[in-house]
């Protein structure tokens, strides 16, 4: 069975009741949202997920608890699907934004360049151009851009390059064959397929602005009290999720047409970890693919429009 990564503090921060109701944005094989709804007694669960797989699994490890529901669905639709249960204010969001292990695991999903497979990369398979096509597709510029700004790659442009004379490219060897031929001086396999892998991923999906709507509609969906977790995984991630909470942990202004300040409003919300919150080193010992990840948390504000 899957392991949620951070899931002690998650559960912690989201300071869980019987009675509440709760949000698990990114369902996956339902870890999260299984500490969730065991802790519910007349209280409610909704789990959402784009990945059909995880839907199924989601589904089975939660159909002991009556009070849980889960929704094919991506969180950046999160107010859509509220609206649609006839649900009100809840009072804690989590939103686990990083790639599960099952799909990195599945050579048949292209996440991985472990192995061979199809390069695909979508996370809702069935939906949106696969990577193959993404790559094949994709201005040369454009491409260096992405490998810099969600993989931080070195020598970006040279790999773009790379890749785009390869195209086109039908499999997650291709893909490999191309960021080795970037590093020619390097014997085996460059440690920075795994980056290039990442940013690809992120682009294909558009990751960082659904975690941008996500986030939105997370802080829209809280009630007064209510806690928004989020786990992240690398830096584009938690550069999004820092920047979310600290804008609306500050005072709200508006600009009247000349320029002025005008009506100045309680923040929304209220920071409740000023630093992330890492894994300990014995779950890192445990599943070293939690090394990397970070908690924040923060609370609706009462008086915060």
């Amino acid at each position: 069975m899957h392991v949620p990564v951070l899931a002690g503090p998650a559960i912690e921060w989201l300071n869980v009741r019987a009675d509440g109701v709760y949000v698990d944005c990114t369902a996956g094989a339902g870890g999260h949202s299984a500490l969730i709804a065991e802790r519910l007694t007349t209280g409610r669960l909704v789990s959402l997920d784009c990945d059909l797989s995880a839907v199924a699994l989601a589904r089975e490890r939660l159909k002991a608890f009556e009070h849980a529901t889960v929704v094919h669905r991506n969180y950046s639709e999160l107010a859509e699907v509220l609206a649609e249960l006839n649900m009100g204010p809840v009072d804690g969001i989590l939103i686990d934004a990083g790639l599960s292990s099952m799909q990195l695991d599945s050579a048949g999903r292209g996440f991985t360049f472990q192995q061979d497979g199809p390069l695909d990369m979508r996370m809702n398979p069935g939906i949106g151009p696969t990577a193959a096509e993404y790559l094949s597709a994709v201005d040369e510029a454009e491409l260096a851009r992405v490998l810099k700004e969600y993989g931080d790659v070195p020598r970006a442009r040279t790999v773009a390059k790379a890749i785009c004379s390869m195209r086109p490219m039908a499999t997650t060897g291709d893909l490999v064959a191309a960021v080795r031929a970037a590093f020619p001086f390097v014997t085996g396999v460059p440690v920075e397929v795994r980056t290039v892998f990442q940013a690809v991923r992120i682009a294909v999906n558009e990751e960082l602005d659904r975690l941008e709507r996500g986030l939105t509609g997370a802080m829209d969906a809280l009630a007064p009290g209510g806690r928004l977790v989020g786990i992240t995984f690398h830096s584009g991630e938690d550069r999004v999720l820092k920047q979310a909470l600290r804008e609306a942990s500050r005072p709200q202004r508006t600009l009247l047409p000349d320029g002025r300040t005008g009506t100045v409003t309680a923040p929304r919300m209220t920071l409740l970890t000023n630093k992330p919150v890492l894994p300990a080193d014995e779950e890192i010992r445990a599943n070293p693919r939690a090394q990397s990840a970070k908690l924040r948390a923060a609370e609706r504000s009462v008086e915060g429009a």
